[in-house]
């Protein structure tokens, strides 16, 4: 079936193809009665435009991509689920990739996203912080505004909108000592800027809060590690009463780990997660979370971004405070 275009519409208004255009887009100067014949046209004929040939005109694709390293990660399909909704809303379309770790991999992704000729670039996760990744940004999408949730390279097209998870994990530890916890311990599931920040606020915690208390950190990237990791560190020369986990799944694995293991919590070992995804609410005992504030620093991901694309000023680097929800672990 042939589709309706404005030169039908046109010419069944007996006007011209521009005065549709104005019409459709909703500007002025065009009279009342002629606009009113032009609208009944558009919904007689399901008129849609033709967003293509539109882009051209614009020089606007009304696209933007978006990057994940890994899409079976629960917390940052999370951010997509926002980031494309609150775009959708304002008009856009957006363009997944799952890019893997590698930094080839992400260099060969952007370069695809160029092909597209996107508005704009989302990236999740401080795993992006890196020197690769900005010289692939440099290379193929220096045009474009670029916005990296959780994460920020130095770059004329580049912006962060950071969680503040140092200070979150600082005053973790700070609810450790008030809690009467002498011992805490710290797992990581692999080395990234965010991971790393926790680590530090974890550090500078203990030197404030329990001077006397020595670092147990324990990294291991294998998740399917976590459960022999905290059984290990019930048996560690240190009495081990607490334990972070920088995110909330390895705490459920640490939860079982403890439970099976004969520990009441928290009043053997308490529990902090990281993310206060929907994790926390349903583990038994509910968790206690760092919320790193993922609705609000993807939220204004997307106002940032749209504040870009009208050729508005934007703070490069944003710090959002993430905040304790303390439930049952602590």
């Amino acid at each position: 079936m042939k589709s309706t275009t404005i030169y039908t519409i046109a010419e069944k208004a007996n006007c011209s193809a521009s005065t549709v255009s104005r019409v459709i887009n909703n500007y002025p100067y065009v009279k009342k009665s002629t606009r009113t014949k032009i609208l009944k046209l558009l919904q007689e004929y399901n008129y849609v435009p033709n967003e293509t040939a539109r882009s051209l005109v614009n020089k606007a694709s009304r696209m933007i991509g978006i990057f994940i390293s890994d899409i079976r990660t629960t917390h940052h399909t999370d951010a997509i689920y926002y980031l494309e909704s609150e775009f959708s809303k304002n008009g856009y379309s957006c363009l997944i990739y799952n890019t893997g770790a590698d930094s080839e991999n992400v260099a060969e992704s952007m370069y695809q996203l160029s092909q597209r000729k996107v508005d704009g670039v989302v990236m999740i996760g401080s795993i992006y912080q890196n020197q690769p990744v900005k010289d692939a940004i440099t290379a193929y999408i220096s045009d474009v505004p670029v916005v990296i949730i959780n994460g920020f390279l130095e770059g004329e097209n580049i912006y962060g909108i950071i969680s503040d998870e140092q200070q979150g994990i600082f005053n973790c530890i700070k609810l450790l000592a008030d809690k009467g916890k002498k011992h805490p311990a710290i797992i990581v599931n692999n080395i990234t800027p965010s991971n790393l920040n926790k680590v530090e606020g974890y550090r500078t915690g203990l030197k404030t809060y329990l001077p006397n208390s020595e670092e147990v950190i324990v990294v291991n990237p294998s998740n399917h590690a976590i459960y022999e990791e905290t059984v290990k560190l019930l048996k560690n020369k240190i009495k081990v009463d607490s334990i972070i986990y920088t995110e909330d799944f390895l705490a459920l694995i640490g939860l079982q780990a403890l439970h099976d293991n004969h520990v009441r919590i928290p009043q053997d070992v308490a529990v902090i997660g990281v993310n206060n995804s929907r994790y926390s609410e349903i583990s038994i005992p509910k968790l206690t979370s760092l919320d790193n504030m993922l609705y609000d620093t993807s939220i204004t991901a997307v106002r940032n971004m749209l504040s870009l694309l009208k050729g508005e000023r934007v703070n490069r680097k944003m710090m959002i405070c993430s905040e304790i929800i303390k439930r049952q672990t602590t």
